[in-house]
């Protein structure tokens, strides 16, 4: 890599030349220098007198630095096809942001293909926030990404703007200069990012990885049955938390061709979603694997509840419900028949435009633990009428295999497993050799 490297800063500075070669990383840092010129050149010190180098992206509109950048204002309104007076010109500086934001975007992914840099921070308040958010969600899973943020942690932030694996780290005393808290806080950061850039190994290409969606094993268990079994059949078993982000990075490797299938047998964070809860990951949930046509099983675990903050009053609909306390940060309540009808056509619409293969299997004596007879969700009208809408509302064309089981018994977990031998059996999903056959080999790659 022969990244552009600015001069170096001294006050922080170590030894470079002491630095072993593998480890002299590049860290792409994004802002706008013309106001946050000071704040910025400290993270560059940091970094740089820490023995990585620094690849510099100027986002300003209005002013100009005399810092040096690798990359210009000009060169990333270039990106987004327009001139920077194009830019001011926009009108309104929200219209402005989102022009210079394309073209940090455009500029990152095309940095990264040529292995310019191996980590991105980025800087600011609300505006660089936006902007830093939109380029953390476009860079894939596996490239650490930082935002030094004056709104981090917000409720400002929504599910679906953060990358799943993003990190974000408030920017305590930061919102005009430098002073003895803003240095804490970006000294931390600058060896965060350059720490992240040195160590991390991504998301590396071994066994073929299938993503599986779940909760802990107080709600759902068929985790303990999975991993060894699809282990045997040599591949890699990858459970994501089914409660807001979990989801989001689960289906972001599944467009970024990282799995050969999906289980999606926990709908926690889609259920939440379409009944109003914060704790979801976005309007998407459920489409994107269909989307790139990646095969999917998909079963409906915990469609039953609606997961909300405990720290929260309950929302007054909700009020009259049972209501499982989780811990301190999360409940859980249940759903009427008419709710989980509701849920089950949301379900079948997303389910129905999927592009790839795709089996669902309904365990049809209960979908979590705490549906079992003498817990709180036990409704089993309720849970009939959400599998008789769900079928009734399905393409007929999709797949369905009903069992007389528990979600939680062994019998689930064959069941998911006898349809995935299968796929594996006539080259619908990736061998473990690394074949891709029959359907999998003709997924499209949109």
């Amino acid at each position: 890599m022969d990244p552009v490297v600015t001069a170096p800063g001294t006050a922080f500075r170590k030894s470079r030349d002491a630095m072993p070669a593998d480890r002299r990383k590049t860290v792409l840092v994004i802002g706008t220098f013309d106001t946050k010129k000071e704040e910025l050149a400290f993270l560059r010190e940091v970094i740089e007198g820490d023995g990585g180098a620094v690849l510099a992206m100027d986002v300003s509109v209005l002013g100009d630095t005399d810092e040096p950048v690798a990359i210009s204002k000009h060169d990333v309104a270039a990106a987004a096809g327009v001139t920077i007076a194009e830019v001011i010109a926009a009108g309104d500086e929200n219209h402005a942001m989102a022009l210079m934001s394309k073209g940090a975007r455009v500029l990152a992914l095309t940095l990264l293909a040529e292995r310019r840099f191996d980590a991105m921070i980025s800087l600011g308040g609300t505006m660089g926030t936006d902007l830093a958010l939109d380029v953390a969600l476009a860079l894939p899973i596996g490239v650490p990404k930082y935002i030094i943020s004056t709104v981090a942690f917000s409720a400002l932030i929504p599910p679906d703007r953060l990358a799943a694996d993003v990190q974000m780290i408030l920017w305590a005393g930061g919102l005009y200069g430098l002073n003895a808290i803003c240095r804490s806080a970006l000294s931390q950061a600058a060896g965060a990012v350059l720490g992240a850039a040195r160590t991390a190994c991504g998301v590396t290409d071994g066994r073929p990885l299938v993503g599986v969606s779940s909760l802990g094993n107080a709600s759902l268990k068929y985790m303990r049955h999975l991993k060894p079994a699809l282990a045997a059949r040599g591949y890699e078993a990858a459970f994501f938390h089914a409660q807001g982000m979990g989801g989001r990075a689960m289906e972001s490797l599944a467009e970024q061709g990282k799995l050969a299938a999906v289980f999606d047998l926990c709908l926690q964070e889609f259920n939440n979603g379409i009944h109003g809860s914060i704790v979801n990951s976005g309007p998407e949930r459920l489409s994107r694997v269909g989307q790139v046509g990646l095969p999917q099983i998909v079963a409906p675990g915990t469609a039953d509840l609606v997961d909300l903050p405990t720290w929260q009053p309950l929302p007054e609909r909700f009020e009259d419900r049972p209501c499982h306390v989780h811990n301190k940060l999360i409940s859980s309540v249940t759903l009427t028949e008419a709710e989980r009808r509701h849920t089950a056509r949301e379900i079948a619409v997303r389910l129905n435009a999927a592009r790839g293969p795709l089996h669902v299997v309904l365990p049809l004596r209960g979908i979590q633990e705490w549906d079992r007879e003498g817990e709180i969700g036990y409704d089993p009208p309720a849970l009939a009428a959400f599998f008789e809408e769900l079928r009734e509302r399905l393409d007929p064309s999709v797949p369905v295999t009903a069992i007389d089981a528990h979600i939680n018994d062994k019998a689930f977990a064959d069941a998911v497993m006898a349809v995935f031998d299968r796929w594996i059996s006539d080259g619908t999903v990736a061998s473990p050799a690394g074949e891709a056959r029959g359907l999998r080999a003709a997924m499209p790659t949109a």
